[in-house]
C-alpha cells in the first residue's frame, strides 16, 4: 500500500465516521500524517484495525488514531501478552506477543481507560476480545488483562499472560 493510498483510506473513514470526532477537521489531521507516522498507520490498517481519529489530546496537542474495527483486528490475533509469557510456553508457541508487536510498529496497546473510552464511542469486541495493557502488579503475578463488550457493558477480565486465543487480539493507538 502506498502512502497516498493509506491517506485516502484514512480520509474516507474520517468522513464516514464523523460521530467519532465531531469537532475535529480532516485538514488539521492530515497535516500531522508525516512520513514518520505512515508506517504505523499502515500497520494498523494492514492488520485489520481500521484506524480512525477518536479524539484530540489538547494537553499534548496530538490527534489520537485508534483501531476502530468492530472486532479485534484479525491480523493481530493469537498472540500471548509479552515476551516473558512467550518464552514461558514450552509448546504451541504463538508467533509473537502483543507488546513486542506494538513496540516494533511504534504504536501503543490500549490501557483500560483508553479501551473503555473507545467502547463509549460504539460497540466493539462483541464476538472477540482484546488484550489491554496490564498493571505491573498483576503482570508480576503471571496475569494479563483483556476486555470485551456484552449486554451494553464493557467488561475487563484476566487470564494467564501466556495464553492466546483465535478470537483475542489487541487494539493500539497512535498519537500524531
Amino acid at each position: 500500500m502506498s502512502d497516498d493510498e493509506i491517506i485516502l483510506i484514512l480520509e474516507k473513514r474520517f468522513i464516514q465516521n464523523k460521530n467519532m470526532h465531531k469537532d475535529i477537521k480532516w485538514d488539521d489531521v492530515k497535516k500531522r500524517i508525516t512520513r514518520e507516522v505512515i508506517p504505523s498507520l499502515k500497520y494498523m490498517e494492514e492488520t485489520g484495525g481500521e484506524p480512525d481519529v477518536i479524539m484530540y489530546d489538547k494537553d499534548n496537542d496530538k490527534y489520537v488514531y485508534c483501531d476502530t474495527s468492530i472486532e479485534s483486528p484479525v491480523g493481530r490475533r493469537s498472540f500471548c501478552y509479552d515476551i516473558d509469557a512467550l518464552n514461558s510456553r514450552k509448546s504451541n508457541k504463538p508467533n509473537s506477543d502483543i507488546i513486542t508487536e506494538a513496540n516494533n510498529n511504534m504504536v501503543k496497546v490500549l490501557d483500560e481507560a483508553e479501551y473503555k473510552y473507545l467502547q463509549s464511542l460504539g460497540d466493539f469486541d462483541l464476538k472477540s476480545t482484546s488484550w489491554i495493557l496490564t498493571p505491573i502488579e498483576i503482570r508480576k503475578l503471571g496475569g494479563a488483562l483483556f476486555g470485551d463488550k456484552k449486554y451494553n457493558r464493557t467488561f475487563i477480565f484476566h487470564n494467564g499472560a501466556e495464553s492466546y486465543y483465535s478470537n483475542r487480539g489487541f487494539r493500539v493507538l497512535l498519537k500524531i
